[in-house]
């Protein structure tokens, strides 16, 4: 995978990311990625929680696909990119990669809906946000 041109979230690794071994446990790079993801709104101008209180509508993982290619330690400084690949009207795919320096340690493809918070049917993705992602 190419470093893309994408929204960058850093964060460091803690006791409670890691296993007994001081390595990252493997779910927690689906941890890294949602909260890049929320920052990457956030960035924006888009809180999920305000999003859901003005429209009703909230997004959810409707597929993940991780590749696991180097360890990630206690105590390292990570990034973790954001980079939309196709969005829809109601759903997107996200290319997201954490990196450490210039190696990539993890790299997954994300499907994201927007549903309504209540009913979890799909809704459009509000035109705001849509806009702003496809600038």
């Amino acid at each position: 995978m190419h470093e893309p041109a994408a929204f960058s979230h850093a964060l460091r690794v803690y006791w409670e990311d890691t296993d007994a071994g001081g390595i990252v446990y493997y779910a927690n790079y689906l941890k890294f990625f949602e909260r890049a993801r929320t920052e990457w709104l956030r960035a924006f101008g888009h809180g999920q929680q305000a999003m859901a209180e003005a429209e009703g509508a909230m997004f959810v993982v409707t597929d993940a696909r991780i590749r696991y290619l180097h360890p990630a330690r206690l105590d390292d400084t990570l990034r973790v990119t954001v980079q939309p690949v196709d969005i829809g009207r109601a759903s997107m795919q996200i290319a997201q990669a954490v990196w450490r320096d210039t190696t990539v340690l993890c790299e997954g493809q994300i499907q994201i809906a927007c549903v309504d918070r209540g009913t979890f049917r799909p809704l459009r993705i509000p035109t705001d946000i849509l806009a702003r992602l496809t600038e």
